[in-house]
């Protein structure tokens, strides 16, 4: 009779429990970013044809109701503190790793979809042949260091994937490959990358400009040619925020400052305004710190730069980018008077009509291997 009691008492409470959660998701706001993930959520599912036959619906749906479920931060970080309860090395896809290092996992891309993506770069080089096209590709931090990762985690090497896009880019003469691991692996034992975010310091932008300069022809700045400011000492970053491990040093956030600065306005063409810094200190206070370069993501900018005409190595450039280039592109200004910033993620229209309405005649790909592998949005490069 007693458990007669207890199970229905068990079955009410969890008919309650599935009730008030059913509420909680239907009746809360739905948030559009997440600062515990530095990420921004699934927007909710339109519901057509063509979603429904693609079974993109559903997917969306989905992550929809993940995203959004009740009381999610708290989940990630009960399930964070279980992990490491139990020694895990691992939460949410981020690894616990040497000298204080977190890594994303990173799995070796479908060989058709690589081809797909490279082939749709041949393909924008060959539809702009008067275009001069530069295609810099970028290990993350786990291509670098793979000797950090804790003992036996699975990994494929980021660097066979380089070495295959550049394999896969050769024969146009408009189009110069710049192997990332080329570009760092000198400077490997540097401060190049940091250990709680998937993105490079301002050091390793910095190489990677340098890099760029001189495969430009241009004369880079050298190292003491910049005053090196600390503008935050406690940034966690994207990984720390996925994988929610605790007693995790907070990394540096550093900008370059020119000796010789040049004034550079920037015109955000998604909210149609224009600001005199290529820096947003308001980012300083939360928790996505490494969008104080540019202000974060858009769309669609431009940087004028008032450079001295004696100084200026480019009229034009434009950059079609992830967010490694936003910590680039403050050293790039010191040589083009006008950057035109594209970030295909956001950006729908027809990049070579774009360059030709601009006039535009050189342009930098700047992605990293990560972001390259896994997202098919480099295809709109063929619209």
């Amino acid at each position: 009779m007693m458990k007669k009691q207890t199970d229905r008492l068990l079955a009410i409470w969890f008919i309650v429990t599935i009730f008030v959660l059913a509420l909680a998701f239907l009746f809360s706001p739905a948030g559009k970013f997440s600062e515990l993930e530095n990420r921004y959520l699934q927007s909710a599912p339109k519901l057509t044809w063509d979603n429904l036959i693609s079974k993109r619906f559903a997917e969306e749906a989905e992550t929809y109701v993940t995203d959004h479920f009740p009381l999610r931060g708290q989940w990630v970080w009960v399930k964070s503190l279980s992990e490491q309860l139990r020694l895990q090395q691992e939460n949410n896809g981020i690894y616990k790793g040497k000298d204080g290092y977190l890594f994303e996992k990173f799995a070796k891309p479908d060989p058709a979809l690589l081809a797909q993506y490279t082939a749709a770069v041949k393909a924008f080089a060959t539809a702009n042949p008067g275009v001069d096209l530069t295609f810099l590709l970028a290990p993350t931090s786990i291509g670098l260091y793979p000797d950090k990762l804790p003992w036996k985690a699975p990994h494929d090497g980021q660097d066979r994937v380089n070495e295959a896009v550049g394999e896969q880019l050769q024969g146009l003469a408009n189009l110069t490959y710049m192997n990332g691991f080329n570009v760092l692996k000198p400077h490997a034992s540097e401060n190049i990358f940091y250990r709680t975010d998937h993105h490079w310091t301002t050091l390793g932008a910095y190489y990677a400009y340098e890099a760029y300069a001189k495969q430009m022809g241009w004369t880079p700045h050298p190292l003491p040619s910049y005053t090196v400011k600390t503008v935050s000492d406690s940034f966690l970053g994207s990984y720390h925020t996925r994988g929610q491990f605790s007693l995790v040093k907070p990394d540096l956030l550093q900008v370059f400052l020119p000796n010789k600065p040049v004034a550079t306005s920037m015109y955000v063409a998604d909210t149609d305004t224009t600001t005199n810094s290529l820096y947003d200190e308001s980012y300083l206070a939360k928790k996505d710190k490494y969008s104080y370069f540019l202000g974060g993501v858009h769309a669609l900018l431009t940087l004028t730069s008032d450079i001295p005409p004696g100084d200026v190595d480019l009229d034009k450039l434009l950059v079609i980018k992830d967010s490694y280039a936003h910590s680039v592109l403050p050293f790039l200004a010191q040589h083009a008077k006008e950057i035109h910033v594209i970030d295909m993620r956001y950006y729908n229209g027809s990049i070579s009509q774009y360059m030709k309405d601009n006039g535009i005649s050189h342009a930098l790909l700047l992605f990293n291997t990560a972001t390259f592998a896994e997202n098919n949005e480099i295809l709109k490069l063929g619209k």
